[in-house]
């Protein structure tokens, strides 16, 4: 009897614990590092997440940041298109995003190659820059994932003279209560398991 009082406390703290650190998490991941202008305004892939990336970087493209956006491709397909019969790519359906947005298509550029992983998309975006001669390019990538891009990004480009800047697109899906839903957990909770993974693999 004696132990209960003491072990409800001890849950009640812990409990409260846990909300303060699961609120600060979402927080935590977002990093920017803005660029007056750039070369071209990079979006990085991330499947259903195109909306909020293209939408970012069209803004930004409207701002005069970059003349130029390009798209890198991991060659995922999305729902099925009624109007096309079939299901289309989610790099397809960014261009049409960006093209809805008010980015001349001749503005849109697609990155060669297949990434499959935030690393891969650094080298494809490596040596897409280098083709095209870019001094600088401005990443556009969800808010949870900005911290591990960059990070990813600045360290495959180390040595380069390619000036790398970050702009982070909200994702509305994210709240400080991420944790009572399952996408919560696919987007903040995967992405601090992938930080300890591109930290032991990458650093």
């Amino acid at each position: 009897m004696v132990l209960k009082p003491r072990i409800l406390r001890i849950g009640l703290a812990a409990i409260a614990a846990w909300v303060v650190v699961a609120g600060l998490a979402p927080r935590l991941l977002v990093v920017s590092a803005p660029l007056a202008s750039a070369d071209a305004i990079v979006v990085l892939s991330g499947s259903s997440a195109y909306r909020e990336r293209t939408k970012k970087a069209a803004e930004l493209y409207h701002e005069g940041r970059a003349p130029l956006v390009v798209l890198t491709d991991d060659h995922t397909r999305g729902g099925w298109s009624s109007a096309q019969q079939r299901n289309p790519f989610f790099v397809e359906r960014a261009i049409d995003e960006l093209i809805n947005a008010g980015v001349p298509e001749d503005r849109i550029r697609r990155a060669p190659g297949d990434p499959t992983s935030t690393h891969e998309e650094a080298l494809v975006i490596k040596a897409y820059a280098a083709n095209q001669g870019f001094r600088s390019v401005l990443i556009v990538t969800s808010s949870y994932h900005s911290r591990r891009a960059l990070r990813t990004i600045r360290r495959v480009f180390a040595g380069t003279e390619t000036t790398v800047g970050l702009e982070p697109a909200p994702a509305p899906s994210v709240s400080a209560f991420w944790w009572f839903r399952p996408e919560g957990w696919r987007t903040i909770g995967s992405e601090y398991v992938k930080l300890v993974y591109y930290w032991f693999v990458y650093e």
